[in-house]
């Protein structure tokens, strides 16, 4: 299996704790944030990575390499911010792959099933798959409404209480761009998905492992117990 992580983001809400370092190299335990997700792909048999960069690039291709834990690691670098949708499009292009290409974001850990997934989106002739975490307080991310198969809606940020939220991991076919007029720096989510719901029909895979976005301090600072305390079942 092959993944995308979009690992070019700037961290401006972390900059009060983290100056110079981008989100994925924030330390957690003595470890960058990046290594915890590289490993949890590698167990779940991803063997193949293409990391986006941007800001402070050369400092993930220092410490990371060309390869790690038995995984071939590439890097397209973005030589200017192209926004998530533009930054998946140009990493897509370096796989030249027909088979399904997980993407997730450099600072979000999901303990998922990536096997389990990738089965889902293959036996619903998927061109797009979510994976979805339900949560007790969906205030920070909006609430993602589905059907028996299909996401239908999203809602605002703010509205609180339980529901399920885009858990900001998705399983694409590499040409799920290829009939779409797309600038060259777009978001993935508001200038592609929201407009075009109702005629990509992203199907969805439900998690219920552990999840954590350390894009605030607060979060950040949890994840230096709770990843070090095994919560996420790689430590």
């Amino acid at each position: 299996m092959k993944a995308i992580i979009l690992a070019g983001g700037f961290g401006t809400r972390l900059q009060s704790v983290l100056r110079d370092v981008p989100k994925p190299m924030a330390p957690i335990a003595g470890r960058p944030f990046l290594a915890y997700l590289l490993r949890h792909l590698q167990a779940q048999g991803v063997d193949h990575v293409i990391l986006s960069v941007h800001y402070r690039a050369e400092q993930i291709q220092h410490y990371f390499g060309t390869h790690f834990n038995g995984m071939t690691l590439e890097y397209v670098m973005e030589a200017t911010p192209l926004g998530t949708g533009g930054a998946m499009r140009l990493a897509l292009s370096s796989f030249r792959t027909n088979e399904p290409v997980f993407v997730l974001n450099g600072d979000t850990f999901v303990a998922l099933d990536y096997r389990q997934m990738y089965a889902k989106h293959a036996a619903e002739n998927s061109q797009l798959t979510f994976a979805l975490c339900d949560m007790a307080d969906c205030t920070r991310y909006g609430k993602v409404v589905i059907d028996d198969q299909h996401i239908v809606a999203f809602t605002e940020k703010g509205e609180v209480g339980r529901g399920r939220i885009n858990a900001g991991v998705y399983l694409i076919q590499s040409d799920l761009f290829a009939n779409y007029d797309m600038p060259a720096l777009f978001s993935f989510e508001s200038d592609f998905i929201y407009p075009n719901l109702q005629k990509l029909k992203p199907h969805y895979y439900l998690s219920a492992g552990y999840f954590i976005d350390i894009g605030v301090p607060e979060d950040y600072q949890r994840a230096q117990t709770e990843l070090l305390a095994g919560e996420a079942g790689i430590v």
